[in-house]
């Protein structure tokens, strides 16, 4: 049986005792602060960069049923929201509580349960409490980017997979540890199923390692406060957290919202891929309808109901509307989906789910564009939206693999307040960062002639966009580039009045000058002296350019951020040629 409960987990079960408010907040906090602990061991720990320096995992902390209690400050958001509860709750389905001991250690990544690629592996232990160490209190959970988990494509990536078994090893809720033994079996199969053993076996130790240690600490949280307080006190506080909730959400006016973008396409095909998204706000409930997003498409940007429109949702809603509070399972008890069966983000088990996450910006960009009208000092301009991955794969001197993945960072939209942000991620990554040069110029064959942020990207407006960056790649070694960058075709919009901006672009520059445009494209041979010119797009833009302020325009241009023709263009002001600005 598939767990597939829409509602929240159950909540602590027999009558709730009161907390004392010191308590209650000692409890609130020491259980973040164990997430976060486990997540700067993860980084000091792990072997890939993926983990060590981008970041590309999430610490999660549940409930005896699966409910979300805590994560990570800085987790990667489309991890937790909400796959380590669908691994957790599949878990109980199918060993229920008498089956999960003391030392237990699961593994989950089944695209039926999680709905994303097969490269986050979910891995959580049981969390047992009390003088006798007998009762459940709940689940201490990492979900962590395998660095190629098999499959047709080094890393376990590509465009080109017709469905989810061209994409590697499934793992449906099997047991790494049992009783506090490691079965030996999943370490044969998991080692004999990746190209690169030594950074997925370094990694999976290191993701065991926090596992554990998180898992005695919470323990030690409730023996040093009694199981039934603990248990009180978390129940509290998922209650508090959705009171809060539901407080900001019956600020906005009721009525139905409605947005539309577009992805370029599929990744193999040439039609673009309608976004769609509702927003349904209803007293202090908020529903996102995605009944008129695109259907399952054939390319691998497919995502499941829970790891997929429920998880997109979920941090849309964190980022524009719930941003001060916690994220637990209380926050987003009152967002509620409509999300019928085969859709782009509810796709079948069997669909093609390499690249998933790659439509969420753009799904988060429209739900907040939706909302443009009714939470106008909110809604901030779209943020360039694209994940503008660049991948170098090849062989090494020795003939052993290697892939190096340089994520693209740019900017994020202007608001009400103040200039976008950037260049960061996008909103469906939280705080994965840049790996830094040194490190890729050590590991891999290229050197980094440019790291610049790119002028005139930002939307113009009142409050300009933040901006993406420009990155020069000379390649020193044959290999192959596989990139992507979307909404080239749908750049990131303004709101209020605000400008576009620009969205990205890759360009190769081959050794006899000729140029080729490479911004979506999969296993494009590339080879000594080689350019290959990386831009990220910028943020949209916040109200009307003609109303920013003369001194800003100047700080921009004083500092190469708008160059003297956008500013006139944009901003219709003077530029002298010594750099000063009038109108």
């Amino acid at each position: 049986m598939i767990a597939t409960a829409e509602s929240p987990a159950t909540r602590a079960t027999g009558e709730r005792q009161r907390v004392d408010p010191v308590t209650l907040e000692v409890i609130r906090h020491g259980i973040i602060s164990i997430a976060d602990q486990i997540d700067a061991n993860m980084t000091r720990t792990a072997y890939s960069a993926y983990i060590y320096e981008y970041k590309d995992y999430a610490v999660g902390l549940s409930g005896p049923d699966g409910e979300l209690l805590a994560q990570s400050t800085g987790a990667m958001p489309v991890f937790v929201a909400d796959s380590v509860g669908m691994a957790v709750r599949d878990g109980l389905a199918i060993y229920g509580r008498d089956r999960l001991r003391h030392g237990d250690v699961v593994l989950c990544n089944h695209a039926a349960i999680q709905g994303q690629h097969l490269n986050n592996t979910v891995m959580y232990t049981p969390i047992f409490a009390g003088p006798a160490r007998t009762e459940l209190i709940g689940f201490f959970a990492i979900n962590a980017h395998w660095f190629d988990i098999g499959g047709s494509a080094v890393g376990s990536l590509s465009m080109r997979s017709k469905d989810i078994f061209m994409e590697g090893l499934q793992l449906r809720t099997v047991k790494l540890w049992s009783g506090g033994e490691p079965v030996e079996e999943m370490y044969r199969i998991i080692e004999n199923n990746t190209r690169f053993p030594l950074e997925v076996m370094g990694d999976l130790g290191a993701q065991l390692a926090g596992c554990l240690l998180g898992r005695d600490q919470t323990a030690r949280v409730a023996d040093k406060y009694g199981v039934s307080t603990y248990l009180s006190a978390v129940a509290t506080i998922l209650d508090q957290t959705e009171a809060a909730a539901r407080e900001k959400i019956a600020r906005i006016p009721d009525g139905t919202y409605t947005a539309e973008s577009f992805l370029d396409d599929d990744g193999v095909g040439t039609d673009p891929v309608p976004i769609v998204v509702h927003v349904i706000v209803e007293g202090d409930e908020l529903t996102v309808d995605y009944t008129d997003i695109a259907d399952e498409v054939v390319g691998a940007i497919n995502s499941g109901r829970y790891g997929g429109g429920r998880t997109v949702a979920r941090v849309a809603f964190k980022y524009l509307i719930a941003t001060d509070e916690p994220a637990n399972e209380g926050m987003f008890r009152p967002v509620k989906l409509i999300l019928p069966e085969g859709k782009l983000v509810s796709a079948k088990a069997t669909a093609p789910m390499s690249n998933y996450s790659f439509p969420f910006p753009t799904i988060i960009d429209t739900f907040i564009k939706a909302l443009e009208k009714a939470l106008p000092d909110r809604v901030t301009g779209a943020h360039f939206g694209s994940f503008s991955s660049l991948r170098f794969i090849g062989k090494n001197s020795d003939g052993s693999p290697f892939q190096c993945y340089d994520s693209g960072h740019g900017g994020w939209g202007a608001c009400a307040t103040h200039d976008g942000a950037g260049p960061f991620r996008t909103m469906a990554h939280g705080d994965t960062r840049i790996i830094p040069v040194e490190l890729q110029e050590s590991m891999y064959p290229y050197l980094l002639e440019e790291f610049s942020l790119r002028e005139d990207s930002g939307g113009a407006g009142t409050f300009r966009g933040g901006m993406g960056y420009r990155k020069r790649y000379r390649v020193l070694a044959p290999c192959t580039l596989t990139t992507n960058y979307e909404r080239i075709k749908c750049p990131p919009w303004g709101v209020l009045g605000g400008g576009t901006a620009k969205p990205g672009r890759c360009i190769v520059i081959r050794a006899d000058g000729t140029e080729e445009v490479a911004s979506k494209t999969e296993g494009l041979p590339v080879y000594p002296g080689d350019v290959v010119i990386a831009e990220t797009g910028g943020g949209g833009g916040y109200g009307a350019a003609a109303a920013r302020a003369l001194e800003a325009i100047q700080r921009d241009v004083t500092r190469g951020y708008v160059t003297p023709e956008a500013a006139a263009r944009d901003y219709g002001v003077r530029v002298a040629p010594d750099g000063e600005v009038t109108r």
